[in-house]
């Protein structure tokens, strides 16, 4: 195993050259909609209209941010935080870089 530290994010390359990259993601759930409030300090902050019971934010969370980050759902996975609002996502096939450009992207379109 690989790791690149960027700021406060972390990319690991595992032994078959596989990119995963790991975002922080600060969560309001029970929301009005679906929304990324802002990003900061390595945390993207985001608003989820589902309540958190059964799970149900977590799996909104990760359909929303399958697209704000253009990946699909099972490249997603909440590594740590699955009781928490502040939680730890693994994106398999996407890079730190690649990551950070695409929310950045996404935050000058606001």
């Amino acid at each position: 195993m690989v790791e690149r530290v960027f700021g406060s994010l972390l990319e690991r390359h595992d032994m078959t050259g596989e990119v995963h990259a790991h975002l922080t993601v600060q969560v309001q759930p029970g929301a009005g909609r679906n929304q990324v409030t802002r990003y900061t300090d390595g945390i993207l902050h985001v608003k989820i209209a589902a309540p958190p019971v059964r799970r149900k934010a977590n799996r909104e969370l990760i359909e929303f941010l399958s697209g704000v980050l253009g990946v699909s759902r099972s490249s997603l996975s909440i590594e740590k935080g699955h009781t928490s609002r502040r939680k730890v996502v693994v994106v398999e096939g996407m890079g730190q870089e690649e990551m950070e450009g695409v929310i950045a992207g996404r935050r000058s379109e606001n």
